[in-house]
């Protein structure tokens, strides 16, 4: 008899580092740097909408998993990890019972009634969000600007426009996103203005320092693989260019970079081979900028990963290795 139990599995054998719970928890610790911002430039309120948001996606996936009597899966991080990634996408302005609704809707059509992770074939917090969106775009694109960001309208933006344009851009800028700005004409906010964060936004999309931190951890530990942010920024930097618009702006401005880094690289929604996530990256680059040229909203980050998602099984399939040894059909 043997003193030690023998597992038999098939391969492959090799341990990875990190599993499901763990990879959750690190991508939790990445958006630290994007959560402080998000509370440092727009108050201590911002922090009641981002708990309400996690404690709404916790709550909801316990008893949706309990109904179902399935496994208790809380403590995976997975719906904290969804909660947070919603909160951070939205204004800072929303009621309280936003987040919630959207936690609610994000665990429950996003998520569970899939099979919970590793089946959900969209990202559940921007299935979250753009439920958010469709049902109540009022709250979705209240903006507000922090306190002291907007002397750049008055030195910079406004200084070559006629006193009519300027009137405009005035009203313009207490409600207004970067991009928002940007498709009325209006443009001139620094970039250090941009890359710090001292601007209109969503929660966690506004401070790029802060985003850049959080994915290159993510980078350095190998939780994501480069070739998704990296083709999804690269294509929005040259297509800006193709298309006569400032590429550097639409880099820093709105959600891509968020999206590129936190929503783009999600393992269960986005290819497992290295072509297909570079097909993906190009993919959410282009309908990005698509959207953001000649769509009706100025920010096209959700809806292009949300798309490209769909794609997936096809770009794992066409891109998938061939088996050692394998060759085509003659005839």
């Amino acid at each position: 008899m043997l003193e030690t139990e023998v597992v038999v599995s098939p391969s492959p054998h090799i341990r990875a580092g990190y599993n499901a719970e763990g990879i959750m928890w690190v991508v939790v610790l990445a958006l630290v740097p994007a959560s402080v911002a998000a509370v440092y430039y727009f108050g201590w309120p911002t922090l009641t909408i981002i708990l309400a948001s996690i404690a709404a996606a916790v709550l909801t996936e316990a008893v949706v998993v309990t109904i179902m009597k399935r496994p208790l899966t809380i403590y995976d991080g997975s719906a904290v990890v969804t909660g947070l990634l919603l909160a951070l996408t939205l204004p800072p302005t929303v009621p309280v019972w936003i987040p919630v609704a959207g936690s609610i809707f994000a665990i429950i059509f996003g998520k569970q009634i899939y099979g919970g992770l590793g089946y959900n074939p969209f990202n559940p917090a921007l299935i979250g969000r753009a439920f958010l969106l469709a049902s109540w775009p009022t709250f979705m694109v209240n903006w507000v600007w922090p306190e002291g960001a907007l002397g750049w309208a008055k030195a910079e933006a406004l200084a070559g426009a006629t006193m009519e344009a300027a009137g405009t851009a005035a009203d313009a800028v207490a409600g207004a996103t970067a991009l928002g700005l940007w498709r009325q004409g209006i443009t001139g906010i620094p970039y250090l203005q941009l890359y710090f964060g001292n601007i209109a936004g969503s929660l966690g999309e506004t401070s790029a320092l802060a985003i850049l931190l959080g994915g290159l951890f993510l980078l350095i530990v190998k939780i994501i693989d480069w070739r998704i942010p990296f083709t999804y920024l690269g294509t929005v930097l040259l297509l800006a260019f193709l298309m006569g618009e400032d590429p550097l702006f639409h880099l820093l401005a709105g959600g891509l970079l968020f999206g590129a880094f936190f929503m783009a690289t999600d393992y269960v929604t986005t290819p497992v081979t290295p072509w297909g996530r570079v097909f993906f990256g190009f993919g959410c680059g282009l309908l990005t900028m698509l959207i953001r040229k000649f769509g009706g909203f100025p920010e096209g980050v959700c809806y292009s990963i949300l798309l490209m998602n769909i794609t997936t099984p096809l770009l794992d399939r066409w891109t998938a290795p061939k088996r050692f040894g394998e060759v085509k059909a003659n005839g």
